[in-house]
């Protein structure tokens, strides 16, 4: 298919697939905006700023493997927003790989990373293909401040803190409830250790007076990425929102579950925490605000003697996603990534490169003191 577009946005008519949109479009990327529901595209990409300027066209699909395989084959990349990705991630990866695409999505479930290092990875590298789920704010930002830790030789441990002001959407939310059942593993000696359940973390967050509350939420990527880098031997992550009140909510549901959902059978949990999720946020939030949704990521780094810190200053985390997204399929669109198979957003695409193009648009800036 000679003249099919580079870039196929699956779940373009979603919060986070709008603004991927948005930044495809600043790219030139040429793409298909596809989904279940051609009229509701239609709608959300009207609202795109700048989408008359767009090279793009809507594309309808029933979501089965073999219409996937159909809509992604040709194209080069597939940009992927349909979470939670715990439930819908593996038919999309599988679409990609029999497509022949590279695969990326916005999901940070520690146990989908995992499945996909384990169960994918190795497929993808064999055809030349890369496999980035995470390719998010919630990832990428303390992705790139471990890298820019890691240019200070000697470093072997790593602990890393993500917080934002803003509101979840409703495909965050549902994803933070769908990863509540699932084990959370920091890295300890290049072995997964799980950390105690239910069990939330006060943090200290530079620049601010009171201390915070973070949760491990699944694990997080970072453990995963690191798994068997030569250097890196342990990593702990943890991370939420900047405000206590959701995620103390956050925390006794998290309790809650564990006394008692946990016991009834899988099917049951899962309905339970779809219920729950959908009870907290119904709706799509509003745009976000530079002023207000700002983000904090932070990662320090030690070895036996050598040390060094990393400050990530940030604003709205799901522009920040859309951008990520957009900058990666442009990137793929026209250049082979510097890792295939499953990696992180740094290692496929360059530490360096990735924080130029976040401050290109001022949404980070990194403070590294080594």
């Amino acid at each position: 298919m000679k003249d099919k577009r580079p870039v196929v946005l699956y779940g373009a008519s979603g919060f986070s697939g709008r603004l991927v949109a948005e930044f495809l479009r600043e790219y030139n990327v040429p793409f298909v905006a596809a989904g279940r529901n051609r009229a509701k595209i239609r709608d959300v990409m009207d609202r795109v700023p700048g989408i008359e300027t767009a090279d793009y066209e809507i594309a309808e699909t029933s979501g089965s493997l073999d219409d996937l395989i159909k809509l992604f084959s040709g194209s080069k990349v597939v940009c992927n927003t349909v979470g939670p990705f715990l439930y819908h991630g593996p038919r999309v990866i599988e679409a990609c790989l029999k497509a022949g695409c590279h695969y990326m999505d916005i999901g940070g479930e520690q146990a989908w990373h995992r499945d996909v290092e384990e169960n994918w990875s190795e497929k993808f590298a064999r055809q030349g293909l890369l496999a980035a789920p995470g390719m998010a704010y919630m990832s990428a930002a303390s992705d790139i401040a471990a890298h820019l830790v890691l240019e200070t030789r000697g470093i072997d441990t790593l602990d890393i803190l993500s917080m934002f002001n803003g509101i979840p959407t409703f495909g965050s939310t549902q994803t933070i409830f769908a990863a509540i059942p699932t084990d959370a593993f920091y890295l300890e000696q290049n072995q997964y250790k799980p950390w105690p359940r239910a069990t939330p973390h006060e943090v200290a967050v530079p620049g601010l007076i009171q201390t915070q509350l973070a949760l491990p939420w699944g694990g997080f990527p970072h453990p995963v990425w690191f798994k068997h880098h030569p250097q890196v031997a342990n990593v702990r992550t943890l991370g939420g929102l900047l405000n206590r009140q959701i995620m103390e909510t956050v925390a006794a549901t998290e309790k809650h579950f564990e006394e008692n959902i946990r016991p009834l059978p899988k099917q049951e949990q899962e309905q339970k925490l779809a219920e729950m999720a959908n009870s907290v946020q119904g709706g799509t939030p509003p745009r976000e605000n530079m002023r207000e949704h700002r983000t904090i990521d932070v990662v320090y780094g030690r070895g036996t003697t050598a040390w060094a810190q990393c400050v990530m200053y940030g604003t709205c985390c799901y522009r920040q996603t859309g951008l990520v997204q957009a900058y990666a399929a442009h990137t793929l669109a026209h250049n082979a990534p510097r890792k295939v198979g499953y990696a992180s957003p740094c290692a496929a695409l360059g530490h360096r490169e990735l924080l130029g193009a976040l401050e290109s648009y001022g949404l980070q800036k990194a403070k590294l003191d080594a």
